[in-house]
């Protein structure tokens, strides 16, 4: 009897210890302190803005602080740097929009834009908006693309910058209906949109959520949305690609974090992302920012990056693009 129960002793005594070496092995149960969301642009933009909505749900969700950091600094390339660098144990990510995908065309990126990632989803997608000035003698798209042609050279549109998402997508325009305008670039939309209104330029392609109000008082009007399919916000406008076969343009959010990330953490945080964007709260938050929540597996996210740099690639290549 004794036997046994030494034996006994003996096998639970193992036991207990094999289990403390799984656990100090495998560490403390993701996430046991603050992460990090370093958001590469500034305070209240619009990536800002949609970090700190789902970050505070992501708090609630995961029981630990999800803290946006704002690291603004040459078109999102600053923070994108911090996050790739950081130490990929799941309390460092980002929120890049489409920009990481236009800097990766433009530039040599100091590592690989895909494989050099941990993609963990995509968070939301959303149209620009093509609208132009109250003055200029054009009904519509069609319109505008035929006095581009018959007057090369005397149309200005604006942008957010040289070689941003809005401006390369204004050179796609270009490129697909053969016609030649005079980009105008500012230091974001609000300059832009200013000259827009005050007649120095003729139209721009931006963000709904900059060119709304405008159109509903009736100062701008709009031609097309530069997504696939008409926008819910502006039922009545057309998408681009109706009148111009083959053009789109859909602008995105999404997370990311280093290079070699814990499968178990991805799959964790791709979950309640999943959630959290099917809540109809937030749904109505990102809708009223001209966005939809736009979920995906971290395998999709990769593979939308991918097409997007290949995109932007070919774009800036036929326009001879290049940042000073």
């Amino acid at each position: 009897m004794k036997t046994i129960r030494f034996l006994l002793f003996c096998v639970l005594a193992v036991s207990a210890l094999c289990t403390s070496a799984l656990a100090l092995a495998q560490g403390p149960a993701w996430p046991n302190k603050p992460v990090r969301v370093v958001v590469p642009f500034a305070a209240g933009g619009s990536t800002d803005i949609v970090a700190r909505i789902l970050c505070a749900r992501l708090t609630e969700a995961l029981g630990q602080q999800f803290i946006v950091d704002n690291r603004a600094g040459a078109g999102g390339s600053v923070g994108s740097d911090i996050t790739q660098r950081a130490n990929p144990d799941g309390y460092t990510v980002t929120i890049v929009a489409t920009s990481y995908a236009t800097n990766a065309a433009l530039y040599s990126m100091p590592f690989d834009p895909v494989k050099g990632i941990t993609p963990i989803a995509l968070l939301h997608s959303g149209p620009w908006v093509l609208a132009v000035n109250m003055m200029v003698k054009a009904n519509n798209l069609k319109e505008l693309i035929e006095l581009a042609r018959a007057q090369p050279g005397t149309l200005n549109f604006g942008s957010s910058g040289i070689g941003g998402g809005t401006h390369l997508a204004t050179e796609l325009l270009m490129q697909l209906t053969k016609t030649k305008m005079v980009h105008v670039p500012y230091k974001g939309d609000a300059p832009a949109v200013t000259d827009l209104l005050g007649g120095q330029i003729q139209f721009i392609i931006s963000s709904a959520p900059a060119l709304l109000p405008h159109l509903k008082a009736g100062k701008l009007r709009a031609f097309g949305v530069t997504t696939e399919k008409r926008s819910a916000e502006l039922p009545d406008v057309p998408a681009i690609g109706e009148i111009v076969p083959g053009y789109e343009t859909n602008p995105w959010n999404g997370m990311w974090g280093p290079p070699g990330m814990p499968k178990d953490v991805v799959i964790r945080m791709n979950q309640a992302l999943a959630k959290i964007l099917g809540m109809s709260e937030v749904q109505e938050r990102l809708r009223s920012e001209g966005r939809e929540a736009t979920h995906s597996s971290p395998e999709e996210f990769a593979r939308i990056i991918a097409r997007d740099i290949t995109k932007w690639k070919k774009v800036v290549q036929e326009g001879s693009i290049k940042v000073q």
